[in-house]
């Protein structure tokens, strides 16, 4: 586990090169420092969970990966180059927002821009394109609603969508802002279950912020976990412990079993929940 410094995947079908690479990346928010010397490495088909309270940061590590917010110090590389806005090895799975009924595109459509999206000027379809779309919407177990107008849709199947968008490029990293939130615990399993089929079937490496661990916690190698200022890395069963957790927030945390489920007791600013830390959601600007 590592502790505000480097920690390394050591996995054996990493010979083609790690898919990210964070080198002692920092971010300040005006005079305030989010963190600072983080060292991060993502190897193909690595599940890494990002947990920590509101305003620690998660969400803008997301987006200075997608190029849309400049480090402080440090560099980020995905595929072994600079980070750049657009790039396609990276799929982006927002949170579940819900979309007004009276919105008239169909799901195929919100689909479609995955796949078209990438091209300059206006989406034009091109040979092929459809057979993709239904493909992806196949995927993600929504072709039975492939011509249902999208406000009609529950957050569940809205959501699939977005999952299946982001798979248009057949990404190698996949990023996932909170992509459970809304979402009833039926929902949150099989979204969990398309995102990471994605990273067993395809060896994609998937960055998870979450709010709750519990419906991602099987299937999670390690843990980013960011508080104060400060970070761990490590195996759930390094992380999540209440010695671990209290040194890291310097106040008493404890980490409680509720019958499958793991729930942190005394975060500061916050109420007893399922490792449940709601993040900055400015999704237009900074986290």
């Amino acid at each position: 586990m590592s502790a505000g410094g480097d920690a390394r995947a050591q996995r054996p079908d990493a010979a083609a090169g790690p898919i990210l690479e964070v080198s002692g990346a920092a971010l300040h928010r005006g005079d305030r420092e989010l963190w600072s010397g983080l060292d991060l490495t993502v190897n193909a088909g690595e599940f890494i969970a990002v947990l920590g309270p509101s305003g620690s940061g998660k969400t803008t590590l997301l987006r200075s990966i997608l190029g849309l917010q400049p480090l402080s110090a440090g560099t980020i590389r995905v595929g072994g180059e600079p980070v750049r806005r657009g790039n396609p090895r990276i799929g982006y799975i927002p949170q579940q927002r819900t979309l007004a009924p009276d919105t008239s595109m169909r799901a195929r459509d919100l689909v479609a821009l995955g796949v078209q999206g990438s091209r300059f000027g206006l989406p034009i379809p091109h040979r092929g394109d459809r057979a993709r779309v239904d493909g992806l919407l196949e995927s993600v177990g929504a072709a039975h609603y492939a011509d249902r107008r999208v406000g009609l849709l529950s957050g569940g199947e809205q959501q699939r969508l977005r999952v299946g968008q982001a798979l248009a490029d057949e990404p190698s990293l996949l990023l996932c802002d909170e992509p459970l939130s809304n979402l009833d615990l039926a929902n949150q399993l099989a979204i969990t279950d398309i995102i990471d089929r994605q990273r067993r079937d395809r060896e994609a490496a998937v960055l998870f912020v979450t709010h709750d661990i519990n419906p991602i916690l099987g299937r999670v190698d390690r843990i980013l976990y960011i508080a104060g200022g400060r970070f761990l890395l490590g195996t759930p069963d390094e992380v999540l412990q209440t010695r671990v957790l209290t040194d890291l927030y310097g106040t008493p945390v404890f980490v409680l079993r509720a019958g499958d489920r793991l729930v942190v007791v005394g975060v500061p600013d916050a109420e007893p929940h399922h490792i449940h830390e709601d993040d900055e959601h400015d999704h237009g600007g900074t986290a």
